[in-house]
């Protein structure tokens, strides 16, 4: 019996890009910076850091590498989640807006931690009307996409739940009228899967 697939993003749904990205910033100057907003969705705003131009930002891009890509830490809950849908019947593949070279990486990295998942699909993160991760979903065919980020919903099919993880709010980009193409939205990953394993239709054995 093929299982039902569920596509989830990674950073912000099943990884914490701020933790690693204030790693990252340790390691190019030396200085681990404190937080600021606890509750700020972009991490520049999370941690008191302050906006790179010219040869400091080319500095701080090199440290985001294969190392970085598969180091990140796990968000908490999100592998308790993972396993929740996978022993439920569900068949797990991450699709992430990172560029091919890392997909490996990136599936490491999951592997690592616990995640029970085998599949990564790297879409890159080119700036169009359409969301990057539009086309591999169609290809792909979940019936539910989760994502933490409300613009890669753009132009995903409606026969895929478009599930939309709000997590912090302070400069979110999760507003508007766009909203309105979501078909559930959840604090973390963790209260997805409760509620999607409570109103979702049971798979047979």
């Amino acid at each position: 019996m093929v299982k039902p697939i569920i596509a989830l993003d990674a950073d912000g749904v099943l990884l914490d890009y701020h933790v690693a990205y204030r790693s990252a910033w340790e390691k190019a100057f030396n200085h681990c910076p404190a937080l600021k907003d606890p509750n700020a969705y972009w991490p520049i705003d999370r941690w008191d850091v302050r906006k790179l131009e010219g040869d400091e930002l080319v500095q701080f891009r090199c440290f985001f590498n294969e190392e970085f890509w598969r180091t990140i830490p796990a968000i908490d809950g999100a592998i308790d989640a993972c396993n929740q849908l996978h022993d439920a019947g569900f068949e797990l593949v991450c699709v992430s807006a990172i560029e091919s070279k890392f997909e490996n990486a990136r599936l490491e990295n999951l592997m690592n931690l616990g995640f029970p998942i085998r599949r990564v699909i790297a879409t890159s993160n080119t700036a169009s009307a359409t969301s990057p991760k539009a086309a591999a979903l169609s290809l792909l065919n979940p019936i539910v996409f989760v994502d933490d980020f409300l613009p890669y919903h753009r132009g995903v099919s409606p026969t895929i739940h478009r599930a939309l993880i709000t997590r912090e709010t302070n400069g979110t980009p999760n507003l508007g009228t766009e909203l309105d193409n979501i078909d559930s939205s959840h604090q973390d990953l963790r209260m997805f899967s409760n509620w999607w394993l409570e109103n979702s239709p049971k798979l047979s054995s």
